[in-house]
Formats: structure tokens, C-alpha cells, sequence
């Protein structure tokens, strides 16, 4: 009711309906995105736990209140933590500030120095080992450092080979509003370069990172030497191409944070699906993937990726002619799910010097199911660059 000498506004009735229809609406959304949340949740872990697949690990999936349970049980943690050794020294490069460890039998294994370098104020880890020229190496997607430790220790003897941790993956620190378009990620990896000392370098990248390894080559053609791409994303592969800017969204990235406690079981079910043959995956594989999951904020990167997916990939499209006479290695599996093989006689072309090297049934990580014979087509390709032999075009089935 309105008071004396108070006057109602034409049209306030509708503009207050309005704002309360948009604040019903809101608490709704958030309400349905929590229960969704958790419907998604047990749903998946019961599924998964009928058929045996994480029964052993889970136990119950569910409390008796109905809310998700932690996929881990005390157990495993006290396992899993078991093998997270103290570091023996601190960084190469940096000698102060505190920052999650890795495990250190990762380190070990490929014979490498843990480093670290300080860009836009946070820490990014990497890994240095071997002698000769620079080759830098570039994780994919749902990876870190530890996706090279069967590759890092091959390539040593000819390269001084750097694996990196990209700024919000691994074991590198996560800063909040990190820009993770193709072209932020080159520019950071160029920067990476810069504090290693590398005036030039070779650039192995593997799925997403091939991407930023093409877009890095294309920002600094003088001092990228030479590129090796393993299955990167490119415009040309259909498979993902409308699945990751839905991911990307918002809302569905909301939901997403909100799964992130749950999410290392979906993480090995993607991982194992990246496989052409699963029981080709090394022993402790799951696990080291999984390890920097532990660290708040990990998913925040993969989901920033995809905000940017479709014009990222159009931008490469059209610049792509700038690095055409760059020498070129293509490698690919013949069962790769996560990016078309078809798309490598597509992306080929735009290379004047280019071999492609096709790992028959291996899937879309050959690097982990046949290593012999990707450090192999790796080390001839790098040797014949060198020596200024490299085939114009050549393709070949291992």
C-alpha cells in the first residue's frame, strides 16, 4: 500500500515481479546445480562400483546421509603419500617460497634436476636433464612433466631436454584469472625460454600442447628450431570440436568445480580411454597422473583451455602459412579417440618439410604405449635436421 504523497512508478508492479522471478530463478539454478552435482557424482561411482571396476578401492560410494563420499580411502592416502618423498635441495633456479612437491621417484626416473622459474609472480616447475642442443617438451591437457618420463631419459643423450610444468598444472603453482588461450600459453612458454637461457630450442608438444607448440613457432619462427607434434589439437580433427566449448561454458564449468573433490575417478576413465590398447598402460601411471590433483585449483586450467577452444583454433587456422617452412614431425596413433588421425594429412600440408610417422594401435599417448619407437622416430628426426637431411615429405606406419 502506498503511503501519502507517495507515487508508484508506471510499470514497478512488473519490474519487481521480474526481480523476484530472477531471484527465484537463481537460488533454483544453484540449488539444482549442488543436487545435480551430487546425483552425478554417486550415480557414476555406483555405476563403476557394479561393475567392479573401482569396488576394491571405493568401498561404500555413498554415506548413509546420501552425500557423495571421497573416492580415496584413508588407506590409499596413507599409500599414495607414502611415495611422495621430501626434496633433497631446492630448486635450481629459485631458492625461496614453498611449493608443492613432486613425487620424487618421478624425478629420479628420468634422471632430471627439478627447477623453477618465477613468470608473472608465480613459481613454474620443470625438469632439465642430459646435454646438446635445447629441446623443450610440452605436456597435453590432462597432463604434466610426468607424461615424458619414458621419453626424457632417450632423448638426453643427444638434447638438453626441459619438461615443463605449465603455469596451473602439475606441480607448478595455480594463480587465480590465469589466461589460458593458445596464444597467453606461447607467450608464457616463450617467456619460459627466456628465463632458461635458451636463445633457441626444438619443441615437442603433445595434444593441447602441440597447439601451443604451433602457436609459440608461429609468435618466434627464428627461434623455434624445429617442431615434433604428437596428435596436436588442430582445426582440422572433428572429434571434440563441439563437446569442448559445452565444457567450456560456464554454468557446465560450475558444475564441473563442483564435481572436483570426485573427479580423479572421471579422470582415469578419460585417461584409460586415451589408450589404444589399456594393457599397454605402465605400472603407476594412473597414479602419477593423478598425483598433482591433490593441489586446489587443478581443474580451473583444463576448463579455462576450453573457454577459448573455437577461436583459439581459428586464429591458428589463419597463421599457420607463417611457419610453412619450418622442418616438421608429425606422430600419430592409427586408434587415436581424442584427436582424428585423418587430420594429420590435412595439417601435413601446410608443411614444406614434413614426415608423419603413424604408431599402428596405438591411441592417442603413443609416447607411453610404444616409447622405444617414439624416442626412436624422434632421435632419426632431430639427427637428420641437424645434419640438413630431412625429407620433404615422407610418411611411415611403425
Amino acid at each position: 500500500m502506498l503511503k501519502k504523497n507517495q507515487h508508484r512508478i508506471p510499470g514497478a508492479e512488473a519490474l519487481d515481479e521480474q526481480g523476484a522471478l530472477a531471484a527465484a530463478v537463481n537460488r533454483c539454478s544453484t540449488q539444482n546445480l549442488t543436487f545435480s552435482a551430487h546425483r552425478l557424482v554417486a550415480g557414476f561411482v555406483n555405476s563403476e562400483k557394479a561393475s567392479g571396476k573401482f569396488a576394491s578401492r571405493l568401498g561404500t560410494a555413498v554415506r548413509k546421509n546420501g552425500e557423495p563420499k571421497l573416492p580415496h580411502s584413508q588407506k590409499r592416502q596413507r599409500r599414495h603419500h607414502s611415495h611422495r618423498l621430501p626434496r633433497r635441495g631446492k630448486s635450481c633456479l629459485e631458492k625461496e617460497g614453498n611449493v608443492t612437491n613432486a613425487p620424487r621417484a618421478e624425478i629420479e626416473a628420468q634422471a632430471a634436476e627439478e627447477c623453477r622459474v618465477t613468470l608473472d609472480g608465480a613459481r613454474m616447475r620443470y625438469l632439465r636433464g642430459g646435454s646438446g642442443p635445447a629441446l623443450v617438451l610440452l605436456h597435453g591437457l590432462l597432463g604434466y612433466s610426468f607424461s615424458w618420463r619414458l621419453v626424457m631419459p632417450a632423448l638426453s643423450a643427444q638434447s638438453t631436454v626441459y619438461a615443463v610444468d605449465m603455469l596451473g598444472t602439475g606441480f607448478s603453482e595455480r594463480p587465480r584469472g590465469l589466461d589460458c588461450s593458445l596464444r597467453a600459453s606461447a607467450e608464457r612458454l616463450l617467456r619460459f625460454a627466456d628465463e632458461a637461457g635458451l636463445s633457441s630450442f626444438d619443441l615437442l608438444g603433445t595434444s593441447h600442447g602441440g597447439a601451443v607448440a604451433l602457436r609459440a613457432a608461429i609468435l618466434a619462427p627464428a627461434r623455434v628450431r624445429r617442431l615434433i607434434l604428437s596428435a596436436p589439437v588442430n582445426p582440422w580433427s572433428k572429434r571434440g570440436r563441439w563437446l569442448a566449448p559445452f565444457l567450456g561454458c560456464r554454468p557446465v564449468s560450475a558444475l564441473f568445480l563442483a564435481l572436483a573433490p570426485f573427479m580423479e575417478i572421471a579422470h582415469e576413465v578419460l585417461l584409460r580411454r586415451l589408450y589404444g590398447d589399456t594393457r599397454r598402460i605402465p605400472p603407476g601411471t594412473l597414479e602419477g597422473y593423478a598425483a598433482p590433483l591433490k593441489i586446489p585449483g587443478s581443474f580451473q586450467y583444463p576448463l579455462s583451455v576450453l573457454r577459448s577452444w573455437r577461436r583459439d583454433l581459428r586464429e591458428l587456422e589463419s597463421e599457420l602459412p607463417r611457419i610453412a617452412e619450418m622442418p616438421t614431425l608429425l606422430l600419430w596413433g592409427s586408434e587415436d579417440r581424442a584427436v582424428d588421425p585423418a587430420s594429420a594429412q590435412v595439417l601435413r600440408r601446410h608443411f614444406q618439410r614434413c614426415q608423419l610417422r603413424v604408431f599402428d594401435s596405438a591411441g592417442h599417448l603413443p609416447y607411453e604405449e610404444m616409447p622405444e619407437q617414439f624416442n626412436r622416430a624422434v632421435s632419426e628426426f632431430l639427427a637428420q635436421a641437424s645434419a640438413g637431411t630431412t625429407t620433404p615429405y615422407a610418411a611411415t606406419r611403425l
